[in-house]
Formats: structure tokens, sequence, C-alpha cells
């Protein structure tokens, strides 16, 4: 029996376009994977030429997502050119908006993008709802939302959907597949866990509308500080925050963790097995400063640097020096890495090769994606919350390796190891989705010190929120980069000002990092490298890819920034705004 080809387009719950092709053999094993992304957008080329203080509001429209960290990144790169240090109050508002950003993405990511490959919808209709809610409490003393009354609603509302033919937000999916393992009883608790965070996301994204006027694509960010002045005066706006944020970290605490503790319990073989794995080279860039000593000075939440081969004795120094993006397998002209100071975007689109059977695929010695291959110190690496976890339990930080061994001490419990499972867990899909939980956790806790320490901050009357600078003398030629983290890993932009306008701007984001093709040594980027050695259940059914590489929570549309300047139609649409809802 011969290698089966496999195409998954588009791989769906991700913003933006993905194709995946995996070769897989006899065994239904893995043995080879691309990952092609078929979209192309526009946003580096039309920052040229314009006033660098207005970069931020135009950066944040690379995504829809996380519109604030681009944001943030954009107006630090050009601070970092003008060496402008901003005040106490305007480094906590930073901290709080990106972290609420952080608490809304990871629990959406999971439940709402993620969740349904771990979770069999359907399987929670021949759930016992009083069996249920015994269940919830092997995995918290007070579980969220998990009661007999409660549970007995959410299945009567799905048994209401199926027989009505409509399972709506739960249609075209692969139920019943034999790569689910949880029990109905867990099935039925996730799922009502699922409903109840559609509701709670609202309240993370007036969160961040607090501080940073509205979401998404927030407005009080400018080069020197933030301008929410009269809301960080006003107790009842810090108090509000306060409220939502405790309800946000009790649903993190109470449920998202335990359901990642009762799937990683199911999956522990595949945890342990390093399914997923991929490429255990791990990067940060470091985020969240702790301390008003300016950029690249400050104590970090997150500290930076590189962990090669799963090594968690080592952290290598992170440099910026050593980024660089390189276009062999990317649909741009090039033929060598470049620095983003010197980074070019200049289209050469190859397309795809239709064969004889019909389809059209990828051509793997040739340019098959619109996003570029970084390569930091000529080395692939993985960039996101388990990069962040790991190299925050390498590095030794307290904190961070509280909250990993804490997570890790509760799987062992539950499994009865008499010890805690092995971090080298956490070198897996199962990990790297059990990392978003634990930051979750760390970040809910840690912000709730920050909103008392802007709190007190402003009572003792400290009400500076923006640092005055000359840009008349500073932005003559310059060049900066805001390096630090968002909620999928590390994110990069980096200025070039002439004559106080932008010469050269590029961004380098987290799925640049995660999901790039292999580059000018044939070197496979992190999403392909994850799926190597993965054993599908069912071709027909390729849950297992999905599950796997929703596991990086991919953003396609912040890849890939570029913009046909000849002024092509490429498509046109007619909406009609008149029709009632």
């Amino acid at each position: 029996m011969a290698n089966k080809h496999l195409i998954v387009d588009p791989i769906t719950r991700i913003e933006g376009h993905l194709r995946v092709e995996a070769i897989i053999g006899e065994d239904n094993v893995i043995k080879d994977a691309y990952a092609s992304s078929t979209m192309f957008r526009g946003i580096e080329t039309i920052l040229k030429g314009r006033d660098p203080r207005d970069a931020g509001l135009l950066a944040m429209r690379i995504c829809g997502v996380c519109t604030g960290t681009h944001y943030q990144r954009s107006i630090e790169a050009v601070e970092d050119a003008f060496d402008v240090t901003i005040p106490k109050n305007a480094r906590l508002v930073r901290n709080l908006i990106q972290g609420a950003l952080y608490l809304h993405d990871h629990v959406v990511h999971f439940y709402h993008l993620h969740g349904l490959d771990w979770v069999d919808i359907t399987s929670a209709l021949k759930a016992d709802p009083a069996k249920a809610e015994e269940e919830s409490f092997n995995w918290h003393r007070t579980p969220y939302g998990a009661s007999k009354s409660e549970l007995i609603k959410i299945q009567e509302r799905l048994t209401k959907f199926v027989k009505q033919g409509r399972l709506g937000i739960f249609s075209n999916a692969y139920w019943g597949n034999k790569s689910y393992k949880l029990t109905p009883e867990q099935n039925l608790i996730a799922t009502a866990h699922y409903l109840q965070a559609l509701d709670l996301q609202r309240d993370m994204a007036k969160m961040m509308a607090i501080f940073g006027g509205k979401m998404p694509h927030p407005q009080s960010l400018v080069v020197g500080g933030v301008t929410c002045v009269q809301d960080i005066k006003n107790p009842a706006r810090i108090a509000l925050f306060k409220t939502l944020l405790k309800k946000a970290a009790d649903f993190i605490k109470t449920a998202y963790l335990p359901d990642l503790a009762m799937a990683g319990v199911k999956y522990v073989d595949e945890a342990l097995d390093g399914t997923g794995g991929g490429l255990k080279n791990y990067m940060t860039y470091g985020d969240f400063r702790l301390d008003d000593n300016g950029f690249y000075k400050s104590a970090l939440l997150f500290p930076s640097g590189v962990v090669l081969n799963g090594d968690l004795s080592k952290v290598h120094p992170f440099d910026q020096n050593k980024v660089a993006e390189d276009v062999t397998h990317a649909w741009y002209e090039g033929d060598k890495p470049l620095h983003p100071y010197d980074g070019e975007t200049e289209p050469k689109y190859t397309g795809f090769e239709k064969k004889a059977d019909g389809f059209s695929y990828i051509k793997p010695k040739e340019k098959y994606s619109w996003i570029k291959s970084p390569i930091y110190d000529d080395t692939r690496v993985e960039v996101g919350p388990l990069a962040r976890m790991v190299v925050g339990v390498a590095a030794g930080d307290e904190r961070i390796t509280k909250y990993v061994t804490g997570f890790l001490g509760l799987l062992g419990d539950k499994l009865g190891l008499g010890k805690a499972a092995p971090a080298s867990a956490l070198f897996s899909t199962v990990g790297r989705t059990a990392a978003r939980a634990i930051e979750s956790e760390l970040l809910a806790d840690v912000m709730m010190e920050w909103v008392d320490e802007l709190a007190a901050n402003v009572a003792n009357g400290d009400l500076s929120t923006w640092t005055e600078f000359d840009f008349d003398k500073v932005s003559k030629d310059a060049k900066g980069h805001g390096l630090a983290e968002a909620p999928r890993g590390g994110l990069g932009h980096w200025v070039k000002i002439k004559d106080g306008k932008i010469e050269n701007y590029q961004a380098v984001v987290p799925s640049t990092w995660n999901a790039a093709p292999r580059d000018y040594k044939d070197r496979m980027g992190a999403y392909e490298a994850s799926l190597i050695g993965t054993k599908v259940a069912n071709p027909d059914q390729p849950l297992e890819i999905l599950r796997t590489i929703h596991s990086f929570d991919p953003c396609i549309a912040c890849a890939v920034h570029i913009v046909d300047t000849k002024g092509k139609e490429l498509s046109s649409f007619k909406v009609n705004t008149s029709c009632s809802i």
C-alpha cells in the first residue's frame, strides 16, 4: 500500500487561510508535512513615508484579534528609536490591557477554537448529568457551572439541536472519531464550559476597553505613554476592571485549568511520548515590564531567552541581532536571510502544481507559502505560551516554576504517580495546550497585583501618563525595535526612520515563526515539524492534524503583510447594509 498524500485546506477555526499537506505512511503515521499560507494582504508597505508616531494606528490592523499587541509593539519600536521611557502609570496600564488580551485570547482559543479537537459534543448527549456533576468534583473542589441542573439544561439544548437536524456551531466536525478519549460525562462538562465561556469573553473584552477606549483596536496608546488619564483617576473604573478580572480568574481556576487536567490525564500517553513536540527549540523575547528602568533594562514577568533541544538545564540569552527572515520557500524575491531592519517584501508568486488526479499540490522543492521563514542564530525555533513557560522554568524563574510544577503535580496526583508528571510532558501537543492555561492562571493572579499597584500609585498623587519628547530633535534618522510577546508568541516590530518619516518597516509575528515553510537549509518550521510521527486514526478525518496545528493558535492574517502596489483589483464585493437582523 502506497503512502497517502493528504490535503487539509482550509484549516478552520483559525484567523486567516492555512493549508497543510501531509504524507501518511501505510501505518497511518505522518512521514512528511508542509504548511502553506494561501492568502496575502498589506500593512508594512503602506507604512513607508508616514510619520512614525502614527505607525501604531496602522500596524494594529495587521490583525483583528491581537490588535492591541501590534499597536503596543509598534509604539514601543518608535519609543526605542527615540529613547523614550514611559511613566509608571503608563507601564501598568499597558500591562493590564495586554494581560486582559492574553486572558481573553487563551480562553477563547481553548474553548471556541481548539477545544472541539478534544471534546466530542455528540458524546455529551449520552452523559448522565448526575454523574457528570460528580465527575466535576474530581478536578476541582468548587467546579465552575457544573451543577446537575445546569448540565441537564445544556444537554437538553444539545438534544434539541440534534432533533432539529441543526448542530449549528457544532456542525461539520469529526464526531465519533477514535481519537476522542474523554468520557460522555467529561464531554458534557467541557461543553458546558464552552457555552459559559461565550458569555465570559464579553467581560474580558470590556477589561481591555476600560483603559483602551474600545476593543478591538484600542486607541489609548501613544508614543510616550497612554491617554486614558480620566480612567486611571476614576476609582470606579479601576474597581470595575478588578471585578471583571476576578470573574475571569475564577473561570480560569475552576473551569479552564481543571478541563486541561482532565484532558491531560486522558491523553497522557501522547504527552509522555512527545506527540506534536516538533522542534523542541523554544524562544521568547520576554514581556510585561515589572519596573521603570526603560526598554530592555527592566525586570520581566516572562524572561527572554532560548532553550534548544528541550534542554531545561541551559538558557541561551536572546540577541535581536541574530533574527533574520529567509524566503527560499516563500513567495517573495530574495536569495539570502535578512535582518528585519533590512527586510524586503517583494512578491514572487509561483503557484501550485496541478496533477493528473485533478488536485493542485504545493511544489515542495520550490516556493509554497506567503509566510517567510524566520531564523534565530541560524536555528528554527518555536514561540508561544509553551516557549514562555519552558524558558521560565529553565531560567529558574520562581513564579513561572511554581505555576508549571503546580499543574504537573496535579497531573501526577490524578495519574497516581506519587510525584509530579515529568516536565518533558510539556514537549507535546498536550503540553502546548496546557501551557496556555497555566499562563492564564499566572497572569490573572499577577494582574491583581498590578491593578492594586495602579490604584495605590494614583491615590498617592501620581497622575503622570506621558513622557514629553522633542520630535524634531530625535526623528531625523533613527531606528528602533519593539520586541515583546503576544498571546501566540514573540512579536517584533522594526522601524527605520529617515528625515522624520518611516523608511522601512518590518513585523515578524508569532505565526511567522511557527507557520513558516522550510528555510534555505530545507529545515522545517514549527507546524511542519510538530506533525511528523503523529498517527492518524482515520486519514479521512484528520482530527490529529487539526489538534496539533490548533495547539499553536494560528493567526495567518498576522503572518502575511504584503500589498499589490500596482493597484490591481483582486476582488470586488457588494454589501447590503439595509437588511434587518
